[in-house]
């Protein structure tokens, strides 16, 4: 299936009805890391990127609502990223803005579908033990400005200190996926790994903090 081409996408969900009966779950992991600052980034890596990690779930979405919506049951799971809820992860921002997208879409799809009996979660994954760090996986920006070499060798050797040594163990992640399609009141969001949980945190006491620290500012606005 190739998720940028509405038809094939199309053509792969009619075969799974057509052998299966229903679809019960769909879970859309499919995407790409785009590095790079924006400033560099082009405009095309920037939408090939979105074709990939936000269209292409939006086709699969789109093409099997008819299916879940006539049977009124079924589970829409999709894979974001700890990127995915903070963004504060240097040369990883286009990245980051498609798996925002992937969030923002899912919590609004959930909305859109409970009165059709079917759920949605939006599933935030941390480091685990994938190909995703790898070179197939990861693109980088075609002319990079030479000011960022120092500090993208950096994050690069990060990287490659991460890989391989991720604590996430993707079977368990499965497995995870697995128990909360088993529910009847699965959750919206759903984090995994101990970094994930440990990087959401901060980003909500952060959150927390701007908002009390400026609430004056914000209530300030009424007529």
């Amino acid at each position: 299936m190739d998720l940028v081409k509405e038809q094939s996408v199309q053509e792969a969900i009619e075969a799974v009805v057509a052998h299966f009966g229903q679809i019960d779950v769909i879970v859309n992991n499919a995407g790409y890391g785009q590095m790079g600052t924006l400033e560099k980034i082009s405009d095309a890596e920037i939408r090939a990127s979105f074709d990939v990690n936000v269209f292409g779930l939006a086709h699969v979405i789109r093409k099997a609502m008819p299916y879940l919506r006539k049977q009124k049951s079924g589970h829409i799971i999709n894979i974001s990223s700890i990127a995915g809820y903070t963004a504060n992860f240097p040369f990883w921002g286009i990245y980051s803005a498609t798996k925002f997208a992937v969030t923002a879409f899912t919590e609004a799809l959930a909305a859109d579908i409970k009165s059709f009996g079917i759920k949605a979660t939006v599933v935030h994954p941390g480091y685990f033990k994938t190909n995703f760090l790898k070179k197939g996986s990861i693109a980088v920006p075609a002319n990079p400005i030479v000011e960022y070499t120092e500090a993208r060798q950096i994050q690069e050797a990060h990287l490659r200190e991460i890989d391989e040594n991720q604590a996430g163990d993707p079977i368990k992640a499965a497995n995870a996926m697995i128990k909360i399609s088993e529910v009847m009141d699965p959750p919206l969001h759903l984090f995994l790994g101990q970094d994930a949980y440990d990087i959401a945190y901060k980003k909500m006491e952060q959150v927390k903090t701007d908002l009390e620290a400026w609430k004056d500012v914000t209530v300030s606005t009424a007529l």
